[in-house]
């Protein structure tokens, strides 16, 4: 009995911070997070032709069209630090801004 009490509060727990982070995701804000950040690798914009400054860093669009890259990858990724990219520690809710960002692109 006791491990169905933990489980379930477990499960609702993941409910409400799953809720919460739906909330404070803000696409536009993590667009000027992409644009005064990422840019300086990245090619952050959807409606632009151009390559970004990186050639080896992929384009914001490219990465939202990456079957592998669903929105807990990205926040994962996000998350982590990488060799090959500056070591930027974002907040959560940035984090969330971000990622909900990339998602947008996929449909452009």
């Amino acid at each position: 009995m006791t491990k169905f009490v933990i489980a379930t509060a477990l499960v609702v727990s993941i409910g409400f911070v799953t809720s919460a982070s739906a909330q404070s995701a803000d696409p536009s804000l993590g667009r000027h997070l992409a644009k005064t950040v990422c840019s300086v690798c990245h090619q952050t914009d959807a409606a632009s032709p151009t390559p970004g400054p990186n050639p080896a860093a992929p384009s914001f669009v490219d990465i939202s069209r990456m079957p592998s890259m669903s929105e807990l990858a990205i926040k994962v990724f996000l998350r982590s630090s990488h060799p090959s990219m500056p070591n930027i520690i974002l907040s959560p809710e940035e984090i969330d801004s971000v990622t909900a960002y990339i998602r947008s692109l996929t449909r452009k």
